[in-house]
């Protein structure tokens, strides 16, 4: 049976719960707890795939310019996701700015768009139509997701993981 490993970084301005999206989708669980991360958080996943398994090694990158900007880390990404909060308007300044980012390695990596706490309907400040228009621009797929629900998530990373084969 054959066993690839591959790395994948999540990106996204801080509060944007890439921490919560990697945990929905490693461990099936939402914390409402809010803890930054500082610097960087590796998880893996094993993804069972016809030709045997798909290892994903998820690089979870603290939302900061310190560290998110810090190319030591987005060296080896196979591909990524980039993440922003559908209720900070702000947050979808982010998706070009970590995408550029990843440009400048000098690697065209699949990238898969996530606009996250999508089950928020009342606070949404980012519509799916400026989502998809922004990821459209960028190259890549999008997808609404909520960390707390589980909605999408497993999706965005089998997404992003067929990107990959």
């Amino acid at each position: 049976m054959t066993v690839i490993q591959k790395k994948i970084c999540l990106l996204g301005e801080f509060a944007v719960g890439k921490t919560s999206l990697v945990r929905q989708f490693v461990e099936g669980r939402f914390d409402d707890k809010y803890l930054s991360t500082i610097g960087v958080k590796v998880s893996r996943k094993i993804l069972t795939r016809p030709y045997g398994s798909l290892n994903l090694l998820v690089w979870d990158l603290a939302g900061s310019e310190q560290f998110s900007t810090n190319t030591g880390y987005l060296q080896g990404a196979a591909a990524a996701i980039v993440v922003c909060d559908l209720t900070r308007g702000e947050t979808l300044a982010g998706l070009e700015r970590y995408t550029n980012q990843l440009r400048a390695i000098g690697v065209k990596q699949p990238i898969v768009y996530l606009g996250n706490k999508a089950d928020l309907t009342e606070q949404r400040a980012i519509s799916e139509e400026a989502l998809s228009t922004a990821a459209q621009a960028l190259g890549g797929p999008y997808l609404l997701t909520s960390a707390k629900t589980g909605a999408n998530v497993e999706e965005a990373f089998l997404k992003l993981a067929a990107l990959l084969e």
